[in-house]
């Protein structure tokens, strides 16, 4: 129990200086470029359109990743526990995952989710 509280306060102390260090030194970075956010195959401006386009794309993304990962991770663990007991379940419920992903994108399309510039 001493080396948990040992370990806890050490780590807690590290922290601190190093907290402490990082406000006190000065910040020795002026480059402009280095400042900036990266915007992935954007020119690096502050206009509200590159602002809505990288919402937009990031949306659509972060959407695309939350229902793929939503779906496939109980469909595939399904379909491995019982694959091997019942291999003609392999399509039917491969194709309903197609099916319920092909619906998602095209709700997204009809809503206008994958349009990223108007």
């Amino acid at each position: 129990m001493t080396a948990m509280i040992f370990l806890f306060l050490s780590t807690t102390f590290v922290a601190i200086i190093l907290a402490l260090a990082a406000h006190i030194l000065p910040n020795r970075n002026s480059d402009g470029e280095k400042n900036s956010p990266y915007e992935c195959g954007f020119e690096s401006t502050n206009t509200l359109l590159v602002l809505l386009l990288s919402l937009s794309f990031f949306f659509s993304s972060h959407l695309i990743f939350t229902l793929w990962s939503s779906n496939s991770t109980p469909i595939f663990h399904f379909l491995a526990a019982n694959f091997v007991t019942h291999p003609s379940i392999l399509i039917p419920i491969s194709l309903a995952f197609m099916i319920i992903l092909t619906i998602g994108l095209i709700f997204e399309w009809i809503n206008g989710g994958l349009e990223w510039a108007e």
